[in-house]
């Protein structure tokens, strides 16, 4: 989970789980009425990326699995705030992290959880077979 492109996933996910963060907080201080359940949506996918950048900085097979289910729940969120963004625009009067598919993000938040799940994979096989060898 600590090497190469697992160190660059992990730094990507710290960096959205900041500006996540950051724009949620703003949104919500100072226009939450505005638009709150795109606002409120921000918070989500903010408290996601926390969690999945703990989760890849701890590593364990524990936080493996968490880290699965985040990439998972982001993915799935990506597509429906997606969808509804396009569909219902005006409950999304002001655009969340996952608005249009993270459009204002360069799609990012689109493909990061796919990456994710490779790189969670990935790293799965190698841990299920280190066990298989120790045993």
């Amino acid at each position: 989970m600590h090497s190469g492109l697992g160190r660059a996933l992990t730094a990507v996910y710290g960096i959205f789980a900041l500006s996540a963060t950051a724009r949620a907080g703003y949104q919500v201080i100072r226009e939450f009425d505005v638009a709150p359940i795109a606002y409120s949506l921000s918070v989500f996918a903010a408290l996601i990326y926390i969690l999945a950048t703990v989760c890849f900085v701890i590593g364990s097979r524990l936080t493996h699995r968490i880290a699965i289910a985040a990439c998972l729940i982001e993915f799935a969120g990506v597509i429906v705030v997606g969808i509804l963004s396009l569909t219902v625009p005006e409950d999304f009067a002001k655009p969340s992290v996952w608005s249009t598919f993270g459009i204002g993000y360069g799609f990012i938040p689109l493909v990061l959880p796919l990456i994710g799940l490779w790189w969670l994979a990935r790293v799965g096989r190698q841990v299920k077979a280190a066990e298989a060898v120790a045993a």
